[in-house]
């Protein structure tokens, strides 16, 4: 059978992982500069934990695993002769893999409230997967790099995820945009427009805005049952100036007793001005009326980055989700989180040309094989430069040197090192620079220092 990958999941290289763990390790940094703490959850959850808490469209993309032991005798007959999957999915799987970070962050802050200070910062860098249709950008297995609060409603916390996200960016040598709204804003407009009643509807059509446009938005919503009339009275959706604080000011004369929608206007108005004073440049802080993020979890702020070098869809995003606990059981936990998407960051920097040399791990010695004398003399070298923090390796067989050399090229190591009979007379090396092909003998102590 010839071999092949599961669509949507990829292989990495050597090159592919050492640059990944550069942009972990930015993020990783940045996130413990501002207090936040690292955990790790399991893989898979329980299926009820996930359902539910991603809207409709979420439910679907959720991979679920199939129950061990012979599942298929434990279904009802009739469920199973008349192919209802709905109906059949919770007789034959109790787990599935996790969607995304933040709904099993809940899951643990709701099963240790007890032993943890409020508020409670948290970094999780770990690969989440969703059933979803792969493309450029969007794969079935990816990982997720967050950072959320809990236990606190302070507007401040916004501010400082907005600084948290540029600073790493500028750190990646990204030029980035963060699009905010709130979702108190979006909640006063379904209000302001009589459709209160629609909100999930509205919000997941507005959010395709930047994908099918304004014709496609207005059908999907008529699609939903949204009538002519409350889509007309939506039409300055679409008509935004580049000044956020005055499209916010714009609204507080449309949300005069729309207390939700007003509440939602304070909020953000908090949020921008405090991030300007702060030095983040109003160029790059765009307020996005139309940004809707499509998680039934969020209830106030919601950001979504985008390069803007590159077309590509969002490479991070989060919001504020006042009540994510409440489903299990535990209230009064206010919490805001913001996510990195590492694969998507990965390929605007490399699209970019943005990643720096040295990100790639490379070996930096290979000692020629000339047998068994030599090979012990050379191991006592390697060991010594290893424990100085220095790659180097030996050719494992006394093989052709012409061998010896493709090896080192195609691995792309930096010096071949010669160790022969002559050289261990001398207590010497001889060291090639494959780069530039530069060779030269050098004592022993010399090559060590």
């Amino acid at each position: 059978m010839k071999p092949s990958l599961a669509k949507g999941t990829r292989d990495f290289t050597a090159k592919e992982v050492s640059r990944r763990k550069y942009i972990i390790q930015i993020l990783q940094n940045n996130f413990e500069l501002f207090g936040f703490q690292p955990l790790e959850t399991p893989s898979f959850e329980n299926l009820s934990t996930l359902t539910g808490k991603y809207g409709e469209e979420g439910d679907r993309l959720i991979f679920k695993i199939l129950n061990s032991g012979d599942y298929a005798s434990k279904t009802d007959d009739e469920d199973w002769g008349s192919k209802n999957s709905q109906k059949l999915i919770s007789q034959i799987s109790e787990k599935a893999l996790r969607y995304d970070l933040t709904v099993p962050f809940a899951r643990f802050v709701a099963m240790n409230q007890g032993q943890l200070a409020f508020p409670y910062k948290r970094y999780q860098i770990q690969p989440v997967w969703r059933a979803d249709r792969p493309q450029k950008g969007r794969f079935r297995e990816f990982y997720q790099c967050d950072a959320d609060v809990v236990g606190s409603t302070s507007l401040w916390q916004e501010v400082e995820l907005l600084q948290l996200y540029f600073k790493s960016f500028n750190e990646l040598s990204l030029a980035v945009s963060i699009h905010i709204n709130n979702r108190k804003i979006l909640s006063g407009i379904a209000e302001y427009a009589g459709i209160a009643d629609q909100l999930i509807d509205f919000t997941v059509a507005l959010d395709k805005l930047d994908k099918i446009g304004k014709e496609g938005v207005t059908k999907e919503m008529l699609e939903k049952g949204i009538s002519e009339e409350a889509i007309s009275k939506l039409d300055f959706l679409f008509n935004q100036t580049n000044d956020a604080l005055e499209n916010l000011s714009n609204l507080k004369e449309k949300f005069q007793g729309n207390e939700t929608g007003s509440k939602g206007v304070e909020e953000l108005e908090f949020v921008i001005k405090n991030a300007l004073e702060l030095g983040i440049d109003s160029k790059d802080l765009v307020f996005d009326i139309t940004l809707a993020r499509g998680l039934d979890y969020y209830t106030g702020a919601i950001f979504e980055v985008k390069s803007k070098d590159v077309a590509m869809g969002s490479i991070g995003g989060g919001g504020r989700y006042d009540n994510l606990t409440e489903v299990f059981g535990v209230k009064d936990v206010p919490g805001i989180g913001i996510s990195f998407g590492l694969d998507r960051i990965y390929l605007v920097m490399e699209e970019l040309a943005v990643f720096p040399q040295d990100s790639d791990v490379k070996v930096k010695y290979l000692f020629a094989n000339y047998g068994e004398v030599e090979s012990v003399e050379a191991l006592k070298l390697i060991s010594k430069l290893r424990a100085n923090k220095i790659s180097a390796e030996l050719y494992p067989d006394a093989a052709k040197l012409k061998k010896q050399f493709t090896y080192a090229e195609k691995k792309g190591i930096e010096n071949l090192v010669f160790l022969g009979e002559q050289e261990i007379a001398d207590q010497t090396v001889t060291v090639k620079n494959l780069l530039n092909g530069e060779q030269q003998t050098l004592k022993i102590e010399d090559f060590l220092n």
